[in-house]
């Protein structure tokens, strides 16, 4: 690997953990490109060369990811877990949540009980490639 791609591969991690430290906000691809140094367009592209996917789509699996957790161990309203991890809309939310995981929150909570597989292992069975 050289130098310069490595550099390159620092920078986009340091914006990726950004996103993860903050996914409950807003996603804001300008201040996301200053932390990596680069544009927007290349940061996009960069992204998703780099993680598989673009930065709005590992930042959706991200919150899915935290609302799954959400929705095994709280008792909060789909509605409260879909704005407390970031969605402004209940439908986007539910969506989103049905593509990556394959059933709707409301299924997901009900099933909880009785799962028995590591969410890890759901996540990586899920991801989209």
């Amino acid at each position: 690997m050289t130098l310069g791609l490595e550099d390159s591969n620092r920078r986009l991690l340091r914006a990726r953990d950004a996103m993860d430290r903050t996914y409950a906000q807003p996603l804001n691809v300008a201040s996301l490109a200053e932390i990596a140094c680069v544009s927007e367009a290349h940061f996009i592209r960069s992204f998703r060369a780099t993680f598989g996917e673009t930065p709005h789509r590992y930042l959706q699996r991200r919150r899915v990811e935290r609302a799954m957790f959400l929705l095994r161990e709280t008792d909060r309203s789909v509605t409260d877990v879909s704005f407390d991890v970031g969605f402004t809309s209940l439908g986007t939310f539910s969506r989103t949540f049905h593509e990556i995981v394959g059933t709707s929150p409301r299924d997901y909570r009900e099933g909880s009980e009785s799962r028995a597989v590591p969410t890890c292992f759901t996540m990586a069975w899920t991801r989209i490639r």
